[in-house]
């Protein structure tokens, strides 16, 4: 998209840069920031900045956090002997949202794809596995229900299955190719309360 102003023109290109987002979203986007008042759009940059600067992973669960340990994690009312796995943090928030899950998390961050170089190691499988303890009672497998998220999942399954673990896995009210993040909540509790056994 052409723009009489370098300046627009850079953010638009940057804007369409992100995930999700176009070239005439970028545009909107950006057109709306130049008309904005000052503050907001100053409110908005420190907010990008206190993200790219403040954010980390938690060292235990691998979600964001502004913290070494996320709140999910220091929070002593979380049934710790539960352990979601999930794929990545929108899907952690999705099962958050929904207020029924209780116990804690672990993000992976990703799942296996070995046609885009995905394997074991360039997910947090090892530090999943270093988690498990006696005081573990089930791990709860939430990957998506897609090829790759299958793959993981039992992959997963079978790497927690010697150490006397219940693993179980979300029932399949999530669709096939679909990601977590985009299920209605009614589906979403549905699969967590009908998770089975692997």
């Amino acid at each position: 998209m052409i723009s009489s102003s370098e300046s627009l023109q850079n953010l638009i290109r940057e804007l369409s840069g992100l995930p999700g987002i176009g070239n005439k979203s970028a545009a909107r986007l950006a057109y709306y920031l130049a008309d904005a008042p000052k503050e907001k759009v100053k409110l908005l940059v420190d907010s990008i900045n206190k993200v790219s600067e403040n954010i980390k992973r938690c060292k235990v669960c691998f979600t964001f956090s502004d913290d070494d340990v996320c709140g999910i994690c220091s929070d002593d009312r979380r049934d710790k002997t539960k352990i979601m796995v999930v794929e990545n943090e929108r899907d952690m928030l999705a099962y958050e949202n929904i207020g029924e899950y209780k116990g804690v998390y672990h993000v992976l961050g990703g799942a296996l794809s070995p046609l885009l170089g995905i394997g074991p190691n360039e997910l947090k499988i090892k530090e999943l596995m270093a988690r498990l303890s006696d005081n573990i009672d089930e791990v709860i497998i939430a990957t998506n229900s897609s090829i790759e998220g299958e793959t993981t999942a039992t992959y997963i399954a079978k790497l927690i299955k010697p150490l006397n673990i219940k693993v179980t896995r979300i029932a399949s009210g999530v669709p096939v190719g679909g990601d977590i993040e985009n299920v209605d909540d009614v589906t979403l509790m549905r699969a967590y309360n009908g998770r089975q056994m692997i």
